[in-house]
């Protein structure tokens, strides 16, 4: 650990960790406040699903152009930038009076977050180097304790008070964070890059240096595991209240204890992967979460939830291990475009998940759409075996 804190690197380190804290945390409000969003705007579960799709397809949408922001104007000045703006969507979240405008900031607010994507990868990978793996494991950690923390605060401040102080209330902490991270990481850590501009070429260049076996590989397995991530996470608080029975209090509990182990699984899970290899790990990773999720409708009772929910938190194991992967797999000059274009890619494709898992929801196959979402993490572990070694 020591190591990862010398020569400054720590502050940076912490810096990047603090605004990933936030900027995935509060997206994961949304699935939390799901219920109360659903009973203020009249939403049936396919048109709720569909408010998780634009967020996070919003998401994808802007990791190209995040990767040429950060390659160009500097990785650390695109942390600032969508920290500020990830701050003003929300609070425009918070005050949305109508089904439109709240569609209109959440889609905002998503393409925000989006600038701080690719950016956090190539800082930790170009300031570690033999640890980037650890690096963006604990990096990923942070998030998940955002995830742990967020969502349950803001299930509570939505049951005592209103869902929109469950939004609001984050709006200062994303102020304060733009402030620390100009503070601590430098504005530009790379020396420079080959991709400075959104053009036709650019995106030709891109797609030709990312055409590679093995990125294309490990892709696609994130592919199938960032499907099964957004259509769990993105219904399982609203699965547990409609198919369970638990209050929604409860259920957001659940929901913060999910990510809660993430924040042990995915530190794990990148040192594992430093140690053993990505296929090992991945193997490890994707068949407990299949596990989890095959069983999960059978499950009766509080206690067994709460064992289901921490089991399936391996799922968090997937990024660390395929994200550090794939950047140190893509060519120097386009490091920061290239893992942009290739999350654009498996974030949109992901992204459905939710409005997948609705529909199916809508159509009273609730547990079948859960078990769906096994099969597609059972398929993830077969194109695993096609994973070169490191």
């Amino acid at each position: 650990m020591r190591d990862l804190w010398s020569d400054g690197r720590g502050w940076i380190l912490l810096g990047v960790a603090g605004g990933w804290f936030l900027s995935l945390g509060v997206r994961l409000v949304f699935p939390a406040l799901l219920p109360y969003i659903r009973e203020a705007f009249s939403l049936g579960l396919t048109t709720a699903g569909l408010l998780i799709t634009v967020l996070w397809v919003a998401y994808a949408l802007g990791q190209f152009p995040g990767g040429i922001i950060g390659d160009r104007l500097g990785e650390g000045n695109a942390l600032v930038v969508s920290t500020l703006v990830s701050g003003t969507t929300i609070a425009v979240v918070a005050v949305a009076n109508t089904a439109l405008v709240l569609f209109l900031a959440t889609a905002l607010f998503g393409f925000s977050t989006a600038l701080f994507g690719p950016a956090r990868f190539t800082i930790l990978s170009t300031i570690y180097d033999e640890r980037d793996g650890t690096a963006i494991g604990l990096t990923l950690a942070v998030g998940e304790a955002g995830n742990a923390i967020l969502p349950v605060v803001a299930g509570v401040l939505a049951a005592v008070a209103s869902w929109r102080l469950g939004f609001g209330v984050t709006v200062p902490l994303f102020f304060l964070m733009a402030i620390v991270l100009y503070r601590v990481v430098p504005g530009k850590l790379s020396e420079g890059s080959a991709v400075d501009s959104l053009s036709v070429g650019t995106l030709k260049y891109v797609a030709s240096g990312i055409a590679e076996r093995s990125i294309l590989i490990v892709t696609g397995v994130h592919v199938f595991l960032f499907f099964v991530y957004q259509g769990f996470t993105g219904f399982y608080p609203t699965y547990l209240v409609e198919m369970k029975g638990l209050s929604p209090g409860l259920a957001a509990g659940l929901f913060g204890l999910f990510f809660a182990s993430g924040v042990a699984v995915q530190p794990i899970a990148g040192a594992s992967g430093d140690r053993f290899g990505t296929r090992p790990t991945l193997y490890v990773v994707i068949a407990i979460t299949t596990l989890a999720l095959g069983t999960l409708p059978f499950v009766e009772g509080f206690v067994g939830l709460v064992v289901v929910t921490v089991v399936a938190s391996a799922l968090l194991g997937v990024t660390p291990l395929t994200q550090t992967f794939l950047v140190n797999a893509l060519p120097e000059d386009m490091k920061g475009s290239g893992l942009g274009l290739l999350r654009t890619g498996h974030i949109a494709l992901g992204a459905t998940g939710p409005l997948v898992v609705g529909a199916v929801a809508d159509l009273n196959y609730f547990d079948g759409a859960f078990l769906g979402l096994a099969v597609l993490s059972a398929a993830g572990i077969v194109l695993t075996a096609l994973v070169p070694d490191d």
